[in-house]
């Protein structure tokens, strides 16, 4: 197995005085995949540690220690949604065919809210042998505990937008991970500067589809988009419609587009909500094999 098992990852997250959580010391946990020729699950030991500063913000650093531990890993899919067999073999083959091309480079996946970043992002990484991060679980851990959705309240969007900053510049430091971002880091230019590092992947989600999606598991989860009131769907169809298109721009500037709606209409279904998460990591590796064939040169 491959060092990258002793890796150590820092966060600093910043809080003004009249801001900062009253729980200065904790510890938390949270577990990625990493599969090459034997399974293994990667425990991730994280510690909030205030700095004293003279200066207005406070940091904190979240170090993050890696241990292994033999554990039988497995893929995780929508309860709803399992994949087939041949899906298994197709995603198999097409990740071991890209993966000595990639040499090492880190993946993102941004999108929208509700987009299946993270289940496809888990899906991708085992299949690589990648090792797996999500911005907002690392954002919340860094602030102690707190859900995304409790860090906007108590400190504001902008406070969580300079948390995402600085997790993504940490994680660009880093080789061979998938990495499932908050729907809005394509907002700020210097991010995109961290993940060009990498190879961006859109996952293009119809935005009907991503507020039946959200809308029928509520949206106290959601900061954006909690706040609406009215009818569950159509609140959520119109604020998603207005955040797409304030980002639709931004999304584009990905190296690759997954398009659901481009694999539904060759899977000849009707309802992009009934393609497995599997499909989707399958035409995210086509799509990144093309963006590679192109960077080489190969299709003009």
């Amino acid at each position: 197995m491959e060092a990258k098992i002793a890796r150590s990852l820092q966060l600093s997250p910043w809080v003004s005085p009249e801001n900062r959580l009253p729980k200065s010391n904790g510890s938390l946990s949270f577990s990625k995949w990493h599969t090459k020729q034997q399974r293994s699950q990667i425990l991730i030991s994280c510690h909030f540690q205030p700095i004293k500063t003279t200066s207005w913000h406070r940091p904190g650093s979240l170090t993050a220690s890696c241990s292994s531990q033999n554990s039988q890993a497995s893929v995780l899919q929508s309860e709803n949604s399992p994949p087939t067999l041949d899906e298994l073999q197709v995603l198999k083959s097409k990740s071991e065919e890209i993966e000595p091309y990639l040499s090492g480079r880190c993946i993102y996946l941004v999108g929208m809210m509700g987009s299946g970043k993270t289940t496809v992002g888990r899906i991708m990484a085992e299949a690589l042998g990648y090792s797996f991060f999500d911005c907002d679980t690392l954002i919340e851990q860094a602030v102690g505990g707190t859900t995304v959705a409790e860090i906007f309240k108590l400190h504001g969007e902008g406070f969580f937008r300079e948390n995402e900053t600085e997790v993504l510049r940490k994680l660009s430091l880093m080789r061979e991970i998938v990495v499932s971002t908050g729907g809005g880091a394509v907002v700020r230019p210097i991010n995109w500067k961290y993940m060009h590092k990498g190879i961006s992947v859109w996952l293009d989600v119809p935005v009907d589809a991503l507020a039946r999606r959200i809308s029928a598991v509520g949206t106290q989860s959601r900061p954006l988009l909690h706040n609406e009131s009215g009818d569950m769907y159509a609140k959520t169809l119109k604020r998603l419609s207005t955040l797409l298109d304030e980002r639709e721009d931004a999304y584009a500037n990905a190296k690759a587009r997954v398009c659901l709606e481009n694999i539904a209409a060759k899977s000849g279904c009707n309802d992009v909500c009934t393609i497995t998460p599997t499909k989707i990591a399958i035409e995210a590796l086509v799509q990144i094999e093309n963006f590679l064939k192109k960077e080489s040169g190969e299709v003009h």
